[in-house]
């Protein structure tokens, strides 16, 4: 059965578009208008991904992000935030709350599928055990990470980011690099995105933030920290 995409959104011609697309992409499609509505049929349909406005009727689209990553059977829903707000600002509360991806009214319908499509990729089983370094541990067949044996509670974009650094320990990568093989397209204006991110792991990683070192004028890499010596 083909995956379903749940879509939030209350300007009917852009529902329509959008549902048109990803149903001529293959993917089954559940909309609804407001967002009251929209959390009522998400939570009983299960969608695999989630597009979703940020400027609703009623509930926003803002509110909707943070229920949906504080319940634990949505948690890890892949989510594209589509609004015509384009304030960075906006983009980057997105992104602090939960969201995986943004895209700005008036977008290319073939930009939407190719980006639903990328989110719902990278929620797939790799096939690869794990991935370590120091203390992290990055299963990514369970897709999930810990660290020192705790538990990472992560976006599914926040584990994407965080699998590809642990695949390039070691490797400086630019913020542009990071943005097209772990969002899967050109993200060109818009590498603050990365900043927010990797501020977030660093938050998560607790006493071993430093795992993510900041690299001057290139971007960030994964350190293993050296074992302590014995005395």
């Amino acid at each position: 059965m083909s995956e379903l995409v749940m879509l939030i959104e209350d300007e009917k011609e852009i529902r329509d578009l959008v549902r048109y697309n990803l149903e001529k992409a293959g993917y089954r499609v559940a909309a609804a208008a407001d967002g009251e509505e929209g959390l009522r049929q998400l939570f009983a349909s299960r969608p695999d991904a989630l597009v979703l406005d940020l400027m609703l009727p009623g509930m926003n689209g803002l509110e909707i992000v943070r229920e949906l990553r504080s319940e634990p059977l949505t948690h890890d829903l892949p989510i594209l935030v589509l609004t015509a707000r384009s304030a960075e600002m906006d983009k980057l509360l997105g992104f602090e709350q939960g969201a995986d991806d943004y895209l700005t009214k008036p977008f290319s319908p073939r930009e939407l599928v190719a980006r639903v499509r990328s989110l719902l990729r990278r929620t797939k089983p790799s096939g690869v055990r794990a991935l370590e370094a120091g203390p992290l541990r990055v299963d990514l067949d369970a897709h999930e990470a810990s660290c020192a044996g705790a538990r990472l509670d992560l976006t599914p974009r926040e584990f994407d980011l965080l699998a590809f650094l642990a695949r390039h320990p070691g490797r400086a990568l630019s913020r542009d690099e990071l943005l097209r093989k772990v969002w899967g397209y050109d993200y060109v204006g818009e590498t603050r995105t990365v900043d927010v991110h990797v501020r977030r792991l660093r938050a998560k990683l607790g006493d071993h933030h430093e795992i993510i070192e900041t690299v001057l004028g290139a971007g960030y890499k994964l350190v293993a920290p050296a074992p302590a010596e014995d005395a």
